[in-house]
């Protein structure tokens, strides 16, 4: 899968689910989400993991900063590309994603925006080569989605504290190009 290849997914259904243990993983393989984002998990079962969301038809990001035994070094994308079949990775650290990215998986940089400082450090120290897509927290923020989109150039996903149908409307008619949810409400939108 190639960062164009997840767009013209998410055109299709944008609303991405975000699972934190088994039972939201059971939830989201039987939605009608495209894209699940696997934000538990550790290195002996995480490729196990990958294997169901693919059997149900679906692609599966791995988020490298929360699957125990995983570093915040280089390596743990390398392990990631060799040893699980994931169509990408999701990170707060721009060397995990921008490694990803020399390696052949989609890499979605994730980025918690607390304040203005957090903002404006964002904008001026987001660098082009290390990611594909920018997955923004709080994602309800429609004027700083709006920003965002102008000011990185990449594709932005609005994550964390989405619950409804506004959330999501909102969010996506200020650029997103989808949402992220733990929510199985959201997931059924």
């Amino acid at each position: 899968m190639n960062c164009a290849n997840l767009l013209e997914l998410l055109a299709d259904g944008p609303v991405i689910a975000a699972v934190k243990d088994g039972a939201g993983l059971d939830r989201a393989l039987s939605s009608d989400v495209p894209v699940i984002f696997l934000l538990y998990g550790d290195i002996l079962t995480v490729g196990q993991t990958v294997d169901r969301v693919h059997v149900a038809g679906k692609k599966a990001f791995v988020h490298l900063d929360l699957i125990e035994g995983l570093s915040a070094r280089e390596i743990s994308a390398d392990f990631i590309a060799r040893y699980t079949a994931a169509d990408g990775v999701i990170s707060t650290k721009a060397g995990l994603t921008r490694r990803a990215r020399e390696l052949g998986l989609v890499a979605i940089q994730r980025v918690f925006l607390l304040d203005s400082m957090a903002l404006k450090n964002m904008e001026r120290h987001f660098s082009q080569e290390s990611a594909d897509l920018v997955e923004v927290l709080p994602g309800l923020m429609p004027k700083i989605i709006r920003q965002l989109c102008r000011t990185t150039g990449k594709p932005i996903i609005a994550g964390g504290l989405i619950s409804d149908k506004e959330d999501v409307t909102g969010a996506l008619g200020a650029g997103a190009v989808a949402v992220s949810s733990t929510n199985p409400a959201v997931w059924a939108m």
